[in-house]
């Protein structure tokens, strides 16, 4: 039995790839399929918020947002933003609040910087140059973007093996900001810390999670409420790419835990 057979465990469609550092190790389903993203969204809008950083277009710590916020505390969800709207919970920097206005907003400092419209600079700068021809942005930086897992697995491989970023930058982006802060994650709870990098998640010591047991505390990706997902491992030298025909639900819970052991064991350095 190998890793990915444990997609049967979902009950509905699913599909997904494994990556190391030469490219494609195991794939199984519909990797053509073109798939709502949801969250996954935020990565990929780290990615060109963090090309932008790297080119001295924007800077971390410009004003962004509420009073008090910057464009760090934007995409690090800790700019005190509600889930969708610039309401404000509490001052930046002293909690995570995950806000999909907080990305939205970022993306928007950006394109000002940028002069031009977010989605165009997208594509420019990150699907053109990676091949992601099936990516379609809908407008929304923090929840917008479809596309197929074979668009998602060559972003997954840019973030296993980067090209687009420096390594200091691509540090930055996927390493904790601000990683003493408590928040919660949604669908998992309460979590102390809830570390998060630039747009993506950081697994860290938080419990439950949607990655393995054994995924390292340096894990970093996202998944997305419409069932996508990915995961990069650094210190196994592996990402995982997954997708659903299923809103993210309890067999979610279940499966991706298990299935990110097995890959680790079967694919992830011995």
């Amino acid at each position: 039995m190998s890793a990915l057979d444990l997609l049967d465990e979902f009950g509905f469609e699913a599909a997904a790839v494994v990556l190391g550092p030469e490219g494609v190790r195991a794939q199984r389903g519909d990797l053509r399929l073109v798939r709502a993203w949801r969250s996954v969204t935020k990565t990929v809008t780290g990615l060109a918020c963090t090309i932008a950083l790297q080119e001295g277009r924007v800077h971390l710590d410009d004003e962004a947002g509420p009073p008090g916020s910057t464009l760090r505390h934007l995409l690090t969800h800790a700019s005190g933003c509600t889930y969708e709207s610039p309401t404000t919970l509490q001052p930046p920097g002293q909690r995570r609040h995950y806000s999909n206005y907080g990305i939205d907003e970022a993306s928007r400092h950006v394109e000002r910087a940028v002069r031009r419209d977010f989605g165009d600079w997208v594509a420019e700068r990150v699907a053109g140059p990676l091949g992601m021809d099936h990516l379609e942005w809908t407008g929304s930086a923090s929840v917008g973007a479809m596309g197929t897992l074979e668009d998602l697995s060559l972003f997954a491989a840019e973030m296993l093996r980067p090209t687009l970023l420096e390594p200091e930058w691509h540090r930055q982006m996927t390493t904790p900001q601000l990683p003493e802060l408590v928040g919660i994650m949604p669908g998992f709870g309460k979590q102390t810390p809830n570390p998060f990098g630039l747009g993506v998640e950081v697994r860290g010591t938080k419990s439950p999670h949607w990655t393995g047991a054994h995924n390292s505390e340096q894990t970093f990706g996202h998944f997305g409420m419409r069932g996508s997902a990915f995961w990069v491992d650094p210190v196994a030298d592996l990402a995982l790419v997954a997708g659903t025909s299923h809103d993210f639900c309890d067999a979610h819970r279940r499966v991706m835990p298990q299935l990110s052991d097995a890959v680790l064991a079967e694919h992830g350095r011995a």
